[in-house]
């Protein structure tokens, strides 16, 4: 077998090898919590607004096509996480099934999905931020940041301070090996979910069917369209993914076999019904074009309404909880850097843990790259070439799925996708056609990122992979 086409042991991952094995601490109601907290963020508070100016009204079925397909990769997840629960994702289903060579570009793809899904949260708290701090008035002393510091160049500022500044908090409280517990998580998500209702239940009233006339204005669109129903839904699948930060604490779950299906499909469940709901509310009340390009397009909405008490409460609920996604993500992309690390594709001091439990070499230079991203580029670059990487993992984790049912249909499976045939068909040609509709430079970053990425194993991690040194 070539060494690119070396397959980890399912067997031997279940019993452990492969490194010392995280603690096991959580249960579905963390899980859950994580998932909606990481999924609930940037996508529904800020992306509706981008979404909706691609595919007007329609962006609605541009939702439901990103959860449809979102829904499918859940479910895959679902099966393969409850199969291998250990640290890495999409990366370890890959290796197992799939090869070293795969495996690798998957996980140098969720590389670069989790370091610019952090960028990209960022920017959008720092619009909610900046709304919220421009709305204050402390004894007529106003706390308006000045606009130079409060965007990128893309926008004839310097740069984006606040999104610089929220990353440096979330570093820091890494470092410091500051665990995010079950009970503030679950509070937060609280925070958020409730922020939403808020808003439907003041929006709704408000509902007025002719902001839904021309219904498709940019067309439905097509692969290499960067318009209409299909581009919107392929910047708004950004909106969905979070879940799969839940299979990468599959090491850490008490009962792997229950919890991961039921935090995974649960989460997904939970925020597609919850974003149709806030996307119909939000183009009712007002017309797409008065907050498609709104940095805070839901807090602008009501504020137009004369709400702007409640304007201050989404962007107060946003400002103090869009950040546990920061942290999610963070916590995801450690757990991916850990088990390439572990497989020797990347250097084994980059998962050293320090006396406070946390990858400090790892936090630090991540952190300081997001935060150049987040200071410089705008939300829908950031969010699209995000949306790359993320297409590339679930296209795999789909072909995983098929791969190990018909090599191993004898295998225990402690959840089994329903209908697996059609779940990873529409999973994998759904990403594809996702990938083909983002903008030509996103995809050409992506494949770039790709190219540096093979150099990188060719030349050293497939000489340095622990599978080349002692075969299982």
């Amino acid at each position: 077998m070539a060494f690119w086409q070396r397959r980890k042991s399912i067997d031997a991952m279940i019993g452990g090898h492969g490194g010392e094995r995280l603690k096991a601490t959580l249960s579905w109601p963390h899980l859950l919590a994580l998932g909606v907290g990481a999924i609930v963020g940037t996508g529904i508070l800020t992306l509706i607004g981008v979404g909706a100016g691609l595919a007007g009204p329609a962006v609605l079925i541009s939702f439901g096509l990103a959860g449809l397909v979102c829904a499918c990769a859940a479910l895959a997840y679902a099966e393969l996480s409850t199969m291998m629960p250990a640290a890495g994702s999409a990366y370890t289903y890959s290796y197992a099934v799939l090869g070293e060579l795969i495996a690798w570009i998957v996980g140098w793809s969720l590389i670069l999905e989790y370091s610019l899904v952090v960028s990209a949260v960022a920017v959008g708290w720092s619009g909610y931020a900046v709304g919220f701090l421009n709305g204050l008035d402390l004894g007529g002393i106003s706390l308006a940041l000045p606009h130079a510091l409060t965007a990128g160049p893309h926008a004839g500022g310097i740069i984006n301070l606040p999104a610089v500044f929220i990353i440096g908090v979330v570093t820091g409280l890494l470092l410091l090996g500051t665990k995010e517990s079950a009970t503030l998580n679950a509070v937060l998500v609280v925070i958020k979910i409730l922020a939403l209702v808020v808003f439907v239940a003041i929006a709704l009233p408000a509902f007025k069917t002719e902001h839904f006339t021309p219904f498709m204005p940019n067309g439905f669109g097509a692969p290499f369209v960067q318009t209409g129903v299909m581009a919107a839904a392929a910047i708004i699948f950004f909106a969905f993914y979070g879940f799969d930060a839940i299979s990468t604490a599959a090491e850490e779950t008490k009962k792997p076999e229950r919890d991961l299906a039921i935090g995974i499909v649960g989460s997904m469940l939970v925020c597609t019904a919850l974003y149709m709901l806030v996307a119909a509310a939000a183009i009712g009340a007002m017309p797409v074009g008065q907050f498609a390009d709104s940095a805070e397009p839901l807090a602008h909405i009501l504020r137009e309404m004369g709400q702007g008490t409640a304007a201050q409460w989404i962007a107060a609920s946003a400002v103090v909880a869009l950040p546990t996604v920061l942290l999610a993500f963070l916590f995801g992309q450690s757990r991916i850097f850990l088990g390439m690390a572990r497989d020797g594709l990347l250097p084994v001091r980059l998962a050293k843990i320090s006396s406070r439990g946390v990858p400090a070499l790892v936090t630090i230079f991540t952190a300081v790259v997001v935060a150049i991203l987040a200071g410089l580029l705008p939300l829908d670059e950031l969010a699209s070439l995000a949306n790359a990487g993320t297409l590339a993992a679930f296209c795999a984790v789909g072909v995983c799925l098929v791969v190990l049912r018909l090599r191993e249909p004898g295998r225990e499976r402690k959840f089994k996708a329903p209908l697996w045939p059609l779940v990873s068909l529409i999973c994998v040609v759904g990403c594809v056609i996702f990938f083909l509709s983002l903008k030509p430079v996103t995809q050409w970053g992506f494949l770039i990122w790709n190219a540096v990425g093979l150099v990188i194993y060719f030349v050293w991690s497939s000489r340095n992979a622990v599978l080349g040194k002692s075969p299982q």
